[in-house]
């Protein structure tokens, strides 16, 4: 099934300025422009319930390798094709196989952190922020890894440089969007970014997709995980 709106199976509609909606299943409103073709809205919150047990399996997790973990949580009932709960969860697997390649971390008190702030990128910000949040979340886990905060020196600025690699080559392979293969981007960007600078080394094979029937908007050979 391809799938876009969670309720009713419809294309999702991007609007040019934000509206009020009202979420379908929770009945919160606040502005959003997004919502399918038949006037279904679904707000973060409810699209990305159940996100939390991302914890649980992080914690039971040993592999080194951040696209293995990233996969695993791919597949629970939790995770769409698309969607804001990939923001949380490429920070969580590079956490996780950070933690499990010798990095010093708390991982419990990490990934919490992660959820707290993952949650706060909204779905759709590839497309009107200009910033990807399977990016962004990279940037938030060298943030935490490193202890950076808005007063820090060398930890800001990684946590910057970092971002803007993932984001660079999220842009260079252009649009639309895809949650999975932008998430295997910065994923990657991360692995190699966390090894020069910080001289952990992760783990990383060779990556394939299994999602391309799944997404309306695959762009097919053009996609380097095809």
């Amino acid at each position: 099934m391809k799938d876009e709106c969670l309720i009713c199976g419809a294309p999702l509609k991007y609007l040019e300025n934000d509206s009020e909606m009202e979420c379908v299943l929770c009945h919160k409103k606040e502005n959003s422009k997004t919502k399918c073709e038949n006037g279904h809205y679904v707000c973060s919150e409810c699209h990305t319930k159940g996100v939390d047990t991302i914890i649980g399996v992080c914690m039971g997790e040993t592999s080194k390798n951040p696209i293995k973990i990233l996969q695993k949580l791919m597949v629970l009932p939790f995770c769409h094709m698309h969607g804001p709960e990939h923001h949380i969860m490429v920070g969580s697997a590079l956490l996780t196989a950070y933690k499990n390649s010798g990095g010093e971390i708390d991982l419990h008190k990490a990934l919490v952190e992660m959820q707290s702030r993952g949650k706060k990128v909204p779905g759709g910000a590839c497309g009107f922020w200009g910033a990807c949040g399977a990016g962004v979340s990279t940037g938030m886990f060298v943030s935490i890894i490193t202890g950076s905060t808005p007063l820090g020196n060398e930890a800001w600025g990684l946590s910057n440089q970092m971002t803007a690699k993932a984001l660079e080559a999220i842009g260079k392979i252009g649009g639309p969007r895809c949650c999975k293969r932008d998430s295997y981007l910065a994923i990657t960007e991360a692995v190699k970014f966390v090894k020069t600078h910080l001289g952990t080394e992760m783990e990383l094979g060779e990556i394939k997709c299994i999602h391309s029937e799944f997404n309306n908007q695959c762009i097919g050979e053009r996609c380097p995980f095809k």
